[in-house]
């Protein structure tokens, strides 16, 4: 007779999955590692910018003593580009971190977690690990359905997350939607704003969501350094809310969850605005790349306004499969999304215009 540890709920969790590392793909399919291109993670195609590698160089120095558990410089940097104190910040390893956090400090087992159809797949992580009740709006147009999520929260709901722009499948809701949805939500229901993506959005479509923090004491709004500021590889996040929300999250958080060169490099890349310009053009352009060869060969796509685009590439359940085992062949990495429900998409990471022009050539060739 086995012994099973742990309760059920942890036990029935399947793993995250990332894309593909570049050195997985050359050994199961014997290629040269530096020909394979990587359009997997939403990574910044640029690496990171060398204001941060600088930094990160004059930290080395001190790397055998412990990191800033409270993140001093960065939370002063992070207070000088939001203006918000201090107070109002939790730095995560990660913006996942901050997910994760949020889950274990607002809700209870049993009590009930709010996500929509097609989001990202840490918050179904993150509320089956606390046993959590998870209530899955379906998506509208593969995005948010603001009016259903606001229809469907309950007694019991303490948690709702809403990404936006949203991760698979790109979709953004509008300030004014969003803002209305805030004003309708319930003041003992923690909603967790995700702006990974935040950066790239066109100066249009921007919105302060920190004057809504301001404004809601159950909002916390989470960022990411891991995609427009290129340091994926430092796992390096923030979340800002009022002192009520922060407080319980610095509570549980890990101490020194975020390292020394992380922090040296979060401080360099914030206020690197050069950077992050040139990220957001190089993004803009390699949208319009794919989004014209979509076009022309006839494909469905979800118009997108993250550092991705997510793609149909066929109409039977092994579409995704199939074209995503060719590609790897191929030496081109891609995201499959059968596991958000999409057998048939595959989601393809914006990168430089050379590596972008790759992906087009096989993807036509394997089409025809």
């Amino acid at each position: 007779m086995s012994i099973q540890f742990g309760p059920e709920y942890v036990r029935a969790i399947a793993p995250y999955q990332g894309g593909k590392p570049i050195a997985e793909v050359a050994r199961e399919f014997g290629l040269d590692e530096a020909k394979i291109i990587k359009l997997a993670s939403n990574e910044n195609p640029l690496g990171m910018p060398e204001s941060a590698r600088l930094a990160m160089q004059q930290a080395v120095a001190d790397i055998g003593r412990y990191p800033d558990a409270n993140g001093f410089d960065l939370k002063a940097a992070i207070t000088a580009k939001y203006d918000v104190p201090a107070e109002w910040i939790t730095l995560g390893n990660g913006s996942n971190d901050i997910l994760e956090l949020a889950a274990h400090a607002f809700v209870q087992p049993g009590q009930a977690v709010m996500y929509s159809q097609y989001s990202f797949l840490v918050y179904a992580l993150a509320a089956q690990a606390i046993g959590a009740r998870a209530i899955v709006v379906k998506a509208k147009d593969y995005g948010h359905d603001l009016e259903a999520m606001a229809q469907a929260i309950t007694d019991d709901t303490r948690l709702i997350f809403i990404a936006n722009p949203n991760n698979p499948t790109g979709t953004f809701i509008p300030a004014a939607e969003l803002e209305a949805f805030l004003g309708r939500v319930p003041p003992q229901v923690v909603v967790v704003l995700d702006e990974a993506y935040n950066e790239y959005l066109p100066a249009e479509l921007q919105y302060d969501a920190i004057a809504w923090v301001r404004q809601y004491p159950n909002l916390l709004v989470s960022r990411t350094m891991s995609k427009a500021y290129g340091l994926a590889g430092l796992r390096i996040g923030f979340g800002i809310a009022q002192p009520a929300v922060t407080d319980l999250l610095n509570r549980i958080r890990q101490p020194f969850n975020v390292n020394s060169l992380a922090q040296a490099a979060a401080v360099a890349a914030l206020n690197d605005k050069e950077f992050l310009q040139r990220s957001a053009q190089i993004n803009a352009e390699g949208y319009r790349q794919f989004t014209q060869t979509f076009d022309e060969l006839g494909l469905e796509y979800v118009p997108s306004f993250g550092n991705f685009v997510l793609v149909k590439v066929g109409d039977d359940e092994a579409a995704g499969a199939r074209v995503n085992l060719a590609l790897l062949k191929q030496g081109i990495i891609v995201r499959p999304v059968a596991n958000y429900g999409l057998p048939q998409w595959l989601r393809i990471t914006i990168g430089l215009p050379h590596e972008n022009a790759a992906f087009i050539e096989a993807l036509k060739k394997l089409l025809a």
